[in-house]
């Protein structure tokens, strides 16, 4: 069996082919442009030509495609989408309109269709059949979702779920990993309905989950680890002992600095950080289940150098940029019973 493991942040979709018959070093990878990015992209190809867009598909992250469709707006050119398509942009679709986005069931005349989806199915299959590498019968997929939330604020509402499924879980990491997610999760359901048996879980989770495949990490975690995923976007910290999370917090990238990251983690490891304290700063939150003085510190992802350059860089299996990657490789084994790599 093969899976086809992909974790879609905010400016890449990392891809493994895992094969559990050859080496994972040697397992086909790529690291391409997120959706978002390529989505984005699109939007702006229409409006060099001054041409409206139509958005139709599915609900997917937002980030680059979402401010593409504000430069068009401001640009004077027409903005048409489908009802999941607007959900994109924001789960109350009366604030979508107010922007000046015309909610509508089908392509109006004149205007270039533009496909939303986190899962580019035909675009993965061509990069790979190039190379002649079988499309994988077995999919994963790791997005950040912030959850179906018009009424308030979706940060809260995400880290409401986070909460949820730790606590119904004995606050076990596995429990982060929850197969299938909340109904709540719309992002996730959407990839689920393209692609149905799909494992769906969360990226920073899929990333807690990665850095455990490392090996310094995994001798020293029950011990007491702090872990890191310093995404593009999000930066995600779980304070663990052994399965256990004590402690957990995230935040937004361009918010963080050295300093202030170093100091949250200092609070979430004496249990003295609170969610309101991360929430004001425009975090999501935070949680401490218990202290914990944790006495080692790793940090993956992208922003990893800048943020914590004297952290242990886990680089799971050689290759930090497919740590999510490896994470779903691990929770499918957890959740499905698949040998692990």
């Amino acid at each position: 069996m093969t899976l086809l493991a992909v974790d879609i942040g905010r400016g890449t979709q990392d891809v493994l082919v895992y094969d559990p018959g050859r080496p994972v070093e040697n397992s086909v990878k790529m690291v391409l442009p997120a959706p978002t990015v390529v989505v984005g992209e699109r939007i702006r190809e229409a409006a060099a030509r001054g041409e409206g867009v139509f958005l139709d598909g599915f609900t997917m992250g937002g980030g680059g495609s979402v401010r593409a469709v504000s430069e068009h707006l401001r640009r004077g050119l027409p903005v048409f989408a489908t009802e999941q398509a607007a959900l994109t942009i924001h789960d109350n679709l009366e604030k979508v309109q107010a922007l000046g986005i015309q909610v509508v069931p089908r392509q109006p005349p004149g205007t270039t269709l533009v496909r939303t989806s986190d899962y580019l199915e035909a675009e993965l299959r061509t990069a790979l059949g190039a190379f002649g590498v079988s499309y994988p019968g077995s999919l994963a997929f790791a997005v950040q979702d912030h959850g179906f939330s018009p009424g308030e604020s979706n940060r809260i509402h995400r880290f409401r779920v986070l909460e949820q499924v730790l606590g119904e879980g004995g606050w076990q990491v596995r429990a982060l990993a929850r197969d299938p997610p909340l109904p709540t999760m719309t992002r996730m359901a959407a990839l689920r309905s393209q692609a149905p048996g799909a494992l769906v879980i969360d990226t920073g989770v899929a990333a807690v989950l990665g850095v455990l495949c490392d090996p310094w990490v995994r001798g020293r975690a029950g011990e007491g680890i702090t872990l890191v995923n310093a995404g593009n976007a999000h930066t995600f910290c779980v304070n663990l002992q052994g399965e256990e999370v004590c402690g957990l917090f995230e935040h937004h990238t361009a918010s963080l600095d050295r300093d202030r990251l170093a100091a949250l983690i200092g609070r979430l490891r004496d249990g003295s950080l609170t969610n309101e304290e991360v929430f004001r700063e425009g975090g999501h939150g935070a949680r401490v289940h218990r202290p914990l003085p944790a006495r080692y510190l790793a940090i993956t992802g992208p922003n990893r150098m800048r943020l914590l350059p004297d952290a242990y860089q886990a680089a799971p299996f050689g290759d930090m940029m497919l740590t999510g990657c490896f994470g779903l490789v691990r929770a499918w084994r957890m959740l499905r019973g698949m040998v692990p790599p």
